[in-house]
């Protein structure tokens, strides 16, 4: 529900709130995106209603916030903010400039695989946006990668008419710039899934350039003060995927 819903109701914020605290149903804010509330399941899970993804054709997706224990992290909801912030401005257009990559994807999960009739319309396709008709978006994760950059990637899980067993998923860190695309194995970079340095992970490394380039005028913009605290240095990876297919 977003804030300003409340508006619409003969209930105030607080009064709200305050209910859902005597029924001990626990929730988060966001700036963004207003209320999630904690999964029935995992308490480090905090859901979204469905929110309009313009990125998607405005098609309604919920958000969750994943591995957040709000006591620890407690910049978590700021950062996420920010990324959620810069992912919800991106337009079918923005989405459109990644049918190269999308359409790489596919082609090299079925040179790998055995010829199979049924992926015909896949092997015909012409023009490369073509493959978004066989793209189907289900949920959107935001979480902290737990090692190096420690920042905060907002994944996008799809399935596909290809990989229909473990899906697609798309990941943009600070959800401003695809960082990878891949089927759904638990990892939210490439460097993390085969154990490699980020300088060697392609779209990564991308990141990290364009935003070193822009170092000098951000600093000169923070008054000289680029650090920034992070009060999950010492949260471990916790194996989500898993808890995605169980």
């Amino acid at each position: 529900m977003d804030l300003e819903e409340f508006s619409e109701f003969e209930i105030s914020k607080t009064d709200f709130e305050s209910e859902w605290e005597t029924n001990e149903k626990k929730f988060i804010t966001s700036e963004i995106i207003g209320i999630l509330f904690q999964n029935d399941q995992f308490d480090d899970w905090w859901e979204s209603e469905p929110i309009e993804i313009r990125f998607f054709d405005k098609k309604k997706l919920k958000i969750t916030f994943m591995d957040l224990v709000p006591e620890r992290d407690q910049s978590f909801i700021k950062e996420a903010d920010l990324a959620l912030k810069s992912f919800l401005e991106k337009k079918t257009n923005d989405r459109l400039e990644l049918s190269e990559l999308t359409y790489q994807n596919c082609m090299e999960f079925l040179k790998a695989v055995e010829y199979d009739e049924a992926d015909k319309p896949l092997w015909d396709i012409k023009d490369k946006s073509e493959i978004w008709n066989f793209i189907y978006p289900q949920d959107i994760y935001v979480t902290r990668r737990h090692r190096r950059d420690e920042d905060i990637y907002i994944n996008l899980t799809c399935e596909c008419e290809w990989e229909q067993e473990h899906g697609l998923q798309f990941i943009f860190r600070q959800g401003k710039k695809l960082t990878r695309i891949s089927d759904q194995d638990g990892h939210i970079t490439e460097a993390d899934a085969y154990d490699k340095p980020d300088e060697e992970d392609e779209l990564l490394s991308q990141f990290e350039n364009k935003e070193k380039s822009q170092l000098p005028t951000m600093h000169k913009s923070n008054g000289g003060d680029g650090d920034k605290s992070n009060d999950s240095t010492n949260n471990k990876s916790r194996s989500w995927w898993k808890r995605l297919w169980s």
